[in-house]
């Protein structure tokens, strides 16, 4: 068994995967953290101290919003690739993303909800919880994993597309409801 020490962190390698002996997270790169916290926790508010960041302010931009936010999202996801992230957890990481946009696309109650379901944050958590390699060697992926989150973000840019073919069906209906054709 090889050790890898990570600052405090030692990381014992098992069939190329990586185990920390203490039980705490993976370091990620700094970027990562920054990029969770600008989208999810950038502003306070004072008092009551509830946090939100950019994904729920860019998300209040009408048919625009979501998408962006969505698209910043994915770099996340594919970091997690570079750390060799088990294939259910990058599904899951999905999931977030996509939960993310579709709650996000409701007027108002989803401009809420997102300041409340931080997908980004929890992304970053579950990559820091299954990551199988330390941030030296997160260099590259594999090629399934790859084509894996390919996968994935086709299946959420399906989504994308899906719903904004149905809201610019609702509002045809609305028009023609409201023109009383």
């Amino acid at each position: 068994m090889n050790m890898i020490q990570q600052g405090s962190q030692v990381f014992h390698r098992v069939n190329s995967g990586i185990l920390s002996t203490n039980g705490r997270s993976a370091t990620v790169e700094k970027s990562l953290e920054q990029l969770s916290w600008l989208m999810d926790d950038l502003f306070r508010i004072p008092v009551i101290g509830w946090r939100f960041g950019l994904d729920a302010l860019v998300g209040l931009i009408p048919g625009f919003g979501d998408t962006a936010t969505s698209l910043v999202s994915f770099y996340i996801l594919a970091a997690a690739v570079r750390y060799r992230v088990p294939k259910i957890t990058l599904l899951r990481m999905g999931m977030n993303v996509g939960i993310d946009y579709l709650v996000g696309s409701l007027p108002v109650v989803g401009d809420i909800a997102d300041a409340w379901w931080k997908s980004n944050h929890m992304n970053l958590e579950l990559l820091k919880k299954r990551a199988t390699v330390p941030v030296e060697e997160a260099r590259s992926g594999r090629l399934s994993d790859w084509l894996f989150v390919g996968g994935i973000i086709l299946g959420l840019v399906a989504l994308a597309i899906g719903s904004a073919f149905v809201s610019l069906y609702l509002l045809y209906k609305a028009v023609e409801i409201f023109a009383g054709r």
